[in-house]
């Protein structure tokens, strides 16, 4: 899932930040939008989420509202830190034919926030809508391993009912193309939630709006303040176990140091992320957290936009950047990555990758016929905030003091970045993915010529092919072996994306703030959250 961040001016924020936050010294201190205090966790996502529309957000702002107001057929269990699934809108779920054919037993006691019962139809509803072409999701890929989905996806099959999804009673069964035994963690992911079409017909695109949209989490959508706040609030129809808090107010407050300020006046209980550039100092605070994540940071080269259409040229900018000059700079705790395949992962891999060598850069642009020759200026994307805008100059000193290469950097915000990344990207953009299931299939999928989350517009058939085959396999070491291949080819070969890290996530928590979950997946679900 793309992992982004963004910054506002500081004045605006102020502007804001005095509008929406009244000091609060009291446990019953009335809050904005007519919120208790004592009831209610204050959260900073930095940013707007983009969409709540759950078949087509990408990005983890978004996915932290949602995995809070919906539930999906599997959730995950982080039980002494390891990585599980647990029933959600499934009760039990089983395979046979080796993992080809599965079925997922749902629950009966499930109704919507509206007092509607949850049907089972409702899962295909949702999984049909996240294939549709005409919904352009670019997670629709998730689904390509049922029998015919991709079919329907690319509009050669219009029969939704010869895809290999089927109501059995209270049952889902669903036939593989192939074997897969990790398919229960790609029900996890809000792209497969269950959708009311009634509602996304009678609202159209304003569906997602607070007194439109109807969910199964457990808390509602209340207030969506655009550009402000989100307040979440319990939802009672809940077929679990209540919320233990209230309430959830997610604010917006995109520049750091403003949102420190505000968690050290008690006016935000928990801060996601923390600016790298401090962390020396913030990491002996009480207050500080944590994690490992299994998450890549890369930069992708858009292979037909001149001067990186030139393999070698790609081939050259790669072997001149110092990975370890940027984690020490950046001093975040994050391990540089020679592989596509995140610290923590199964089958990573340090052996993989092109070495740091500027010598033999040199001699790759001087094949590149631009020994004699300046090579064009190159341009740096990347989404507004402090440590990209960091690594982007960085590079841009690496690539200036050993190549020659003059480096033009580009910042967009969170949104318009995204749209940028989908029509025109430029010759070097900043991306980062955390993992949507503990799988290495979820990194490699992501640069196939299927995956609208490869904004290269690298194609490789026999990459494809790797990796199509990677997924039927169970046994260890012939997978890790093709994962293998395939890294070589994307990173190696073709050099269609530089990895740089894996990082770690650092979290202020405040005292009065009981069972925050932290984990290597970065899901944030706050049904257990205690507010003290």
């Amino acid at each position: 899932m793309k992992k982004e961040f963004s910054v506002l001016p500081l004045l605006a924020v102020l502007a804001v930040v005095l509008l929406i936050l009244p000091s609060c010294k009291q446990n019953n201190a009335k809050l904005e939008y007519g919120l208790s205090l004592d009831q209610t966790l204050r959260v900073n996502l930095a940013t707007e989420p983009p969409t709540l529309d759950w078949n087509k957000a990408t990005d983890t702002t978004s996915a932290f509202i949602q995995e809070n107001i919906m539930d999906g057929l599997i959730g995950y269990s982080f039980d002494e830190g390891k990585v599980g699934l647990k029933p959600a809108l499934a009760l039990e779920w089983s395979s046979t034919e080796e993992n080809r054919i599965w079925t997922f037993k749902l629950r009966k006691d499930v109704k919507w926030s509206d007092g509607q019962p949850f049907e089972p139809y409702q899962v295909l509803d949702g999984w049909k809508r996240l294939l549709d072409p005409l919904t352009a999701s670019e997670y629709a890929y998730f689904l390509y391993g049922i029998k015919n989905a991709k079919a329907f996806n690319e509009g050669t099959l219009e029969d939704f009912s010869k895809v290999g999804i089927k109501v059995e009673g209270h049952q889902i069964r669903v036939e593989l193309e192939k074997p897969m035994s990790y398919f229960p963690y790609l029900l996890t992911h809000h792209s497969t939630y269950p959708v009311r079409v009634d509602v996304v017909n009678k609202f159209g695109d304003s569906w997602t709006e607070p007194g439109n949209l109807i969910s199964l989490g457990a808390y509602n959508l209340k207030v969506w303040d655009h550009d402000k706040a989100v307040v979440l609030e319990r939802n009672p129809s809940y077929y679990g176990e209540p919320a233990k808090t209230q309430n959830i107010l997610a604010y917006m407050i995109e520049e750091p140091s403003t949102a420190i300020n505000l968690f050290d006046s008690g006016r935000l209980d928990i801060l996601l992320t923390l600016p790298a550039g401090e962390l020396a100092a913030l990491k002996k605070r009480p207050e500080y957290r944590e994690s490992p994540i299994l998450s890549l940071y890369y930069y992708g080269f858009n292979v037909n936009k001149a001067p990186t259409d030139n393999l070698l040229v790609r081939k050259a900018i790669a072997m001149a950047i110092d990975k370890k000059e940027i984690t020490k700079m950046l001093n975040g705790g994050q391990q540089p990555l020679s592989g596509w395949l995140p610290v923590g992962l199964s089958d990573h891999s340090g052996e993989v990758g092109l070495p740091y060598d500027v010598k033999k850069a040199k001699e790759l642009l001087a094949q590149a016929g631009f020994a004699d020759k300046e090579i064009p200026k190159v341009e740096i994307s990347f989404n507004s905030n402090e440590d990209h805008k960091r690594v982007a100059e960085n590079v841009q000193a690496q690539l200036k003091t050993k190549l020659g290469i003059n480096v033009e950097l580009k910042n967009e915000e969170w949104k318009v970045y995204l749209g940028t990344l989908s029509t025109n990207p430029s010759p070097m953009y900043r991306m980062g993915w955390v993992a949507d299931y503990p799988d290495p299939d979820n990194f490699l999928n992501l640069m196939t010529s299927e995956s609208e989350n490869n904004h290269t517009g690298w194609v490789n058939e026999k990459f494809d092919k790797l990796i199509k085959k990677a997924v039927s396999l169970s046994e260890k070491q012939a997978r890790k072996d093709i994962y293998t291949q395939a890294q070589k080819i994307l990173i190696e070969e073709d050099v269609a994306v530089v990895p740089l890290f894996s990082s770690v996530s650092h979290l202020f928590v405040n005292k009065r703030i009981k069972n925050f979950p932290v984990n290597v997946m970065s899901r944030f679900d706050l049904k257990d959250v205690v507010v003290q």
